[in-house]
């Protein structure tokens, strides 16, 4: 075999990996990143322990009960309607970033809609990421589609890079209801 021949079967190989790596990952839901709070140890939160009331403090030990209380929930950054420039859902919301010529957008769009009908109290936000660098900045949103999915009290539940799929869309929504206190 010639050089160029191993060179190009080598980069069709190497490409077909990083294709089905980005495939595994793109577009699924992931535990927010810490969140900084004035004053206070970061705290962490994944969707599963959102669902089960647990919260993982970096530092001092460990926070959380078989459902969030008032103090816990005074610990974490929220979002407002201000900050994203319309009311909060009335259970849960999808805040979605978005850019103008962005084909997943559009397609992560339509499957949040979708949702937004199919499931009461839901509300679908979508902000322009450019228009709104401020809180993409604060918010470490590093592409676009980029969807946050925020609690009754606009705490950041999870994200999801990419466009995600329709069943992992209501599944992390039901992290976010379960969060509400009881």
């Amino acid at each position: 075999m010639s050089p160029g021949i191993i060179v190009l079967i080598g980069a069709v190989v190497i490409g077909v990996a990083l294709s089905v790596f980005k495939s595994r990952f793109d577009g699924r839901f992931r535990g927010t990143r810490p969140v900084k709070v004035a004053g206070r140890a970061e705290v962490q939160e994944t969707a599963a322990q959102a669902t089960s009331g647990q919260a993982t403090q970096v530092g001092a030990g460990q926070i959380g009960a078989a459902h969030h209380s008032e103090a816990h929930d005074d610990d974490v950054e929220r979002l407002s309607a201000g900050d994203i420039g319309e009311e909060l859902g009335e259970r849960a919301t999808l805040l979605q970033f978005s850019s103008a010529f962005c084909a997943p957008c559009r397609a992560t769009r339509r499957t949040l809609a979708e949702v937004e009908s199919m499931v009461e109290g839901v509300r679908h936000v979508e902000l322009d990421a450019e228009s709104h660098l401020d809180l993409v900045r604060r918010l470490d949103i590093l592409r676009t589609p980029t969807v946050l999915v925020l609690d009754a009290t606009g705490a950041i539940v999870t994200r999801a890079s990419g466009q995600p799929r329709k069943p992992d869309v209501i599944a992390a929504l039901g992290a976010a209801v379960d969060r509400q206190p009881r």
